[in-house]
């Protein structure tokens, strides 16, 4: 089986989670400045094998569509585009960035660490699969 890698999309940074080959299990993998998104995934997939992307989809809290989908929504066309073999699939994250907190502080997360945005963008990017995974199952 291939993995399945979810982005939580950012304007200046981006969170990548994937699982494993099996997908059973979620993980943060990284987080990527926004601009260099696209090369990263470029060079991600020539060393792993990936069969779904899942993206999170910004919603407002009335199901609207957020201020990010104008970039979300041209990136999902331009990865279909390129990785016609890979399925791109959106996924609801309206609270993962509160989550992320969530699971900063039970994890005993001290203060200046759960300041660093991009470990919460990674967190995000790994609730998004994992609840993407329960969804699945």
């Amino acid at each position: 089986m291939a993995r399945i890698l979810a982005i939580d999309y950012g304007t200046k940074r981006t969170g990548i989670a994937v699982t494993d080959p099996l997908q059973l299990i979620a993980q943060g993998l990284t987080t990527v400045e926004t601009k260099q998104l696209e090369k990263w995934l470029a060079d991600y997939f020539q060393r792993e094998e990936v069969e779904t992307i899942v993206l999170g989809k910004p919603l407002q809290m009335d199901g609207s569509p957020s201020e990010t989908w104008r970039f979300v929504e041209p990136l999902s066309r331009r990865l279909k585009a390129a990785y016609p073999d890979k399925e791109v699939v959106f996924y609801d994250e309206r609270f993962t960035s509160v989550l992320a907190h969530r699971a900063m502080i039970d994890g005993g997360m001290k203060r200046s660490a759960r300041r660093d945005k991009a470990v919460v963008d990674k967190i995000a990017a790994t609730i998004i699969l994992e609840d993407y995974l329960q969804y699945r199952r």
